[in-house]
């Protein structure tokens, strides 16, 4: 799992490649730090190389959601391939995130 933090037109951007599972979480998790600070950003989740998101990908895109949403901040997802926009629909995610 490879991810890439870059700021583009005042958002915070995050790039996705390879497979958000259980193992590879954790490390993602503390990658993900610089969007904690996200006040006068939006953030977006770009998944146009992810492969596959478990339920702890998930989560961690749930955490950085509701840090964002309190700081006025949206989170965008964009490039989500067939198989995680079923994903996100089963489990509802298509109701709480904003999608480019």
């Amino acid at each position: 799992m490879k991810t890439t933090f870059k700021e583009e037109n005042n958002d915070f951007v995050m790039y996705f490649e390879g497979r958000l599972d259980t193992a590879a979480a954790p490390a993602v998790e503390s990658e993900m730090t610089p969007l904690n600070d996200c006040t006068g950003h939006d953030i977006i989740l770009d998944c146009s190389q992810l492969e596959y998101i478990s339920s702890s990908g998930l989560r961690i895109f749930l955490a950085i959601l509701k840090n964002a949403k309190p700081k006025g901040s949206h989170v965008f997802i964009r490039g989500l391939n067939d198989d995680l926009r079923q994903v996100f629909a089963m489990t509802g995610f298509t109701n709480l995130f904003e999608f480019k």
